[in-house]
Parts: C-alpha cells; sequence; structure tokens
C-alpha cells in the first residue's frame, strides 16, 4: 500500500513553473500539496510534517545530514533575479551599525545578505521584523532585505535610495549563478520508501516540463495574482532557472563553504543526492 504523502509548494509565483502540472491534472490522490513560504516549508520538513518540499538552500545546508536533494530542480538565477532584493538608504559598505530588518520567509536570502556583510566587514544591527507591507516598516530602519511576491509588488524604490538585487552582487563576486532553493526529501523517509520517492520526482519533472511548454498560461496567472504588467512577470520567469546543472551544484557548493567560513554555519555542508 502507498504511503500518503505530504509535498510542500512554496506559495510564491517563483515556484509556478515546476507546479503547473500539478495544477492541472497531474496531481495523483496519494500525494497532498502543502503551500507556504519557505521558513514554513523550513519548519515543517525538519519536524517531520511533510516529507518532500522545497526549501531555502541554505536551510538545506544547515540540515544536510537529515536531508536529500532532489536531481535538477531548484529556484536559481544567472545574475539579477528581480524578487530577492536589499532595498537601502545607504551603499552596502556604509550599513555598518545600521539597522537592516528581513523577515523570516528565507533562511537562504537572510544568510547571503549576512555573509555579503561579513566578508565586506561590515556589522549592521539586523532585526527581524514586518517587511511585507512597505508602509509597516518602522521609520528607523535603514535597510530592508525583502523576498518572493514582496519584492516584485511594492514600491521599495519611492522609500529607499538603492534596490540592491542579491542575485547580481553573487554574479559579480563570483560569476556563478546562485541557488536560492532547493527541492528536498527526508533521509529517513526515503529510506523507507523509496519506490514513491521516485514517484514524486518524476511527476515533478513531469510537472515542471508542462509549466514551461505552458509559460504564457504561468505568465499569465503571475501577472493577474500579483497585478502586475504582463512584460514585468515575463522578464521575472526569463531570469529564474528552475534546473540543478553542475554549474548550479558548484555555486551552491561555494555558497555552502563561504556561510561556513563566516560561522554562519556550525559545520561543513554536503551535497547529498536522492
Amino acid at each position: 500500500m502507498k504511503p500518503r504523502i505530504s509535498l510542500g509548494k512554496i506559495s510564491y509565483i517563483n515556484a509556478s513553473p515546476v507546479y503547473y502540472g500539478l495544477d492541472n491534472d497531474l496531481l495523483p490522490d496519494w500525494l497532498t500539496m502543502v503551500p507556504d513560504v519557505p521558513s514554513a516549508l523550513n519548519h515543517q520538513i525538519i519536524t517531520d510534517q511533510i516529507e518532500i518540499s522545497p526549501i531555502s538552500a541554505a536551510f538545506y545546508a544547515m540540515n544536510h545530514d537529515k536531508l536529500l536533494l532532489l536531481p535538477d530542480l531548484s529556484i536559481s538565477c544567472h545574475g539579477n533575479v528581480l524578487s530577492v532584493l536589499c532595498a537601502s538608504n545607504y551603499a552596502l559598505d556604509d550599513l555598518d551599525q545600521k539597522t537592516v530588518m528581513f523577515s523570516q520567509e528565507s533562511a537562504s536570502a537572510a544568510s547571503f545578505l549576512k555573509m555579503i556583510f561579513s566578508q565586506r566587514q561590515v556589522y549592521p544591527d539586523f532585526k527581524v521584523g514586518p517587511v511585507g507591507d512597505i508602509h509597516q516598516i518602522p521609520s528607523g530602519v535603514d535597510a530592508v532585505m525583502v523576498i518572493g511576491d514582496t519584492a516584485l509588488t511594492q514600491p521599495w524604490k519611492e522609500r529607499y535610495v538603492h534596490c540592491f538585487d542579491l542575485g547580481g552582487i553573487w554574479y559579480e563576486m563570483t560569476g556563478l549563478p546562485f541557488v536560492f532553493a532547493v527541492w528536498v526529501v527526508r533521509e529517513s523517509f526515503a529510506k523507507k520508501y523509496p519506490e514513491q520517492v521516485g514517484q514524486v520526482v518524476d511527476l515533478l519533472h513531469a510537472s515542471k516540463k508542462q509549466g514551461y511548454a505552458h509559460i504564457d498560461e504561468v505568465i499569465l496567472a503571475g501577472a493577474q495574482k500579483l497585478k502586475l504588467s504582463h512584460s514585468l512577470i515575463r522578464r521575472y520567469y526569463d531570469l529564474l532557472i528552475c534546473d540543478l546543472d553542475p554549474l548550479k551544484i558548484k555555486a551552491m557548493k561555494i555558497f555552502f563553504k563561504s556561510l561556513y567560513e563566516q560561522k554562519i554555519l556550525d559545520t561543513p555542508a554536503k551535497i547529498r543526492f536522492f
């Protein structure tokens, strides 16, 4: 008898191409989708509430001994990405001792931003707080890190002098793509039910293939959901990449190594696949 499997689903539009097929008739009755923000999915997979999920790449690094990566699935970019921003009233090097606020929604972006500051020997006062609505951000906040749909929909340039795209910053540093999210399975579950996990991997790949075959529908749905222009959402999906090729794996290894060197990770992270 097949086990019921809970599959996490990022609630931002960035994962829409991967889930297109599952949203349109590919979903079997033994697979339940669980939509949520990345930080909630991070928590749910590590507390055994879901079996398979996209999670922040940095969160994988923090829990690499319990999780296995699924092949050829990620949310990545090769340069600017538009949806992972540091909006600031100062240049990055001038944010020493200044207040930088971010939400708890993404471990990767927050870890990456801390790593950038650490490498530059800049030490802001980090705070976790409400960054989902530009009008709710306290007046004393000098910079905010925003991700996902919020980064796309709020008028950040009206309040802040600079909008630094973290995907672009990483590319300038390394010449490599940046991997924000990966799909993983709990290793204990994969060992018990390898055949079923393999079926979910095949479904995700088939779903993603359908998504890119129907990318115009994905773009239209994203534009309608966020009430943004069709051209902006098309540009956004042109910048997003959802595979996990050798170059992205190399970039992940460099990112994880940097996180360890900057003492953001307690132990070196190993790349392990299902």
